[in-house]
């Protein structure tokens, strides 16, 4: 298979949607690679790096568009990139489509088959292509948060760890999963008074037994927020449903009532955030202020520190872009359902059922657009949405 790599060109992200080692890999197996001129510069990786694990180096975007059989990015495709997609090609990357109406119908419009890396599963029903970029965002959030505390950039003038006379920053992370974890984590190691919320008692008592007393637990209701938030330094949002868009767990009035000065750091931005006042922000402006509350909202946080990202994904996904290559895509679903989970977009229409009801635009079920003789034996399931973690 003819596989592509373009370089990414959303505001200030910089990774790279296969690193070197993983084109070795790919044309080891047979396959041809094709990397846009300067794809790797953010990681570090030239395009010399590029030649020498295989591949073939592309002046343009548009010429590596009309080369590649399968196109593998990070984020989702800008307008640009959906107008150069075309219907019998397979794109696979993030696409957080639930809160994109417009990337939706220029995917739709564009004939292309898309496989989501956010919506791929694995056995345990985790979120396997999902999980490395949450674990970054996450242990990014606090960072992210504590510097936005300091007077300079709008915050209170706290931080984080406190110092011994002197009370830590109080951290409220809603959500438990991958991500609300990895900012517990690192909000403990600061030092920080930390409790995360979640809806799941199970959840709260593996957290309980994970960190001891080092956080504290509780139940999330509109009280326990209210509670919890209104006293709170920073607020990590870190909520997920997989597939939807997420869901607005603190009000407009919940922020109003949090200290001035306070921080909120939105990780399901992505989703279209668990706030009611998030707006996607980008690295270049990643900072507003609404009712004296600064708003962290970066779509694309772990782009900043591309070289960790771009090789945690590519641990991930290298497995799953050799079965598309090795068998493409239509048996790629039938031999591994996982994939099948992750399949959004085909031929003009929108094949995953979550995020067409998100999106409000009508759903086609895959078999009625596939002979059922191609499309067999596969696994619908989908993982839980209690816990809460991108």
């Amino acid at each position: 298979m003819q596989i592509g790599v373009p370089k990414e060109i959303k505001v200030h992200e910089y990774r790279v949607g296969l690193v070197p080692a993983a084109v070795r890999e790919l044309v080891d197996a047979g396959n041809s690679v094709a990397v846009e001129t300067g794809a790797g510069m953010g990681i570090g990786a030239t395009d010399s790096d590029y030649k020498l694990a295989g591949a073939s180096i592309l002046p343009r975007a548009e010429d590596v568009f009309a080369v590649a059989d399968m196109i593998v990015k990070v984020k989702e495709p800008q307008p640009a990139e959906c107008a150069m997609l075309r219907p019998d090609q397979l794109l696979f990357t993030y696409l957080h489509l639930a809160a994109d109406p417009v990337q939706a119908s220029g995917l739709c419009d564009s004939g292309v088959t898309a496989i989501a890396y956010e919506t791929v599963t694995a056995d345990d029903g985790s979120l396997p292509l999902l999980t490395p970029m949450s674990q970054v965002a996450g242990r990014m959030s606090i960072q992210a948060g504590a510097a936005c505390l300091e007077k300079a950039a709008g915050g209170r003038g706290i931080l984080l760890g406190g110092v011994p006379g002197v009370s830590p920053a109080k951290v409220v992370i809603i959500g438990g999963g991958v991500a609300g974890t990895a900012a517990a984590e690192i909000a403990i190691g600061m030092q920080a008074d930390v409790t995360i919320l979640d809806v799941s008692l199970a959840r709260l008592a593996e957290l309980s037994a994970r960190f001891g007393n080092q956080v504290k637990t509780a139940y999330s209701t509109s009280g326990s927020l209210h509670a919890h938030t209104s006293d709170a330094d920073l607020v990590i949002g870190a909520v997920l449903i997989p597939g939807h868009t997420a869901p607005k767990i603190l009000t407009r009035e919940m922020i109003k009532k949090m200290k001035p000065g306070s921080v909120v750091v939105d990780i399901a931005i992505d989703q279209g955030g668990c706030f009611e006042t998030s707006v996607p922000t980008t690295h270049a402006e990643p900072t507003y202020v609404i009712d004296d509350v600064v708003h962290y909202c970066v779509a694309n946080m772990p782009g900043a520190v591309p070289c960790t990202s771009s090789f945690a994904l590519n641990c991930a996904t290298l497995p799953f872009v050799k079965q598309l290559a090795d068998l493409g895509w239509r048996q790629a679903i039938v031999a591994n359902p996982h994939l099948k989970n992750g399949l959004t977009v085909h031929a003009g229409s929108i094949v995953h059922k979550g995020v067409a009801e998100d999106l409000g635009m009508d759903y086609q079920d895959l078999e009625r657009l596939i002979p059922a003789s191609t499309i067999s034996n596969t696994d619908t399931r989908h993982p839980s949405a209690h816990s809460a973690g991108i």
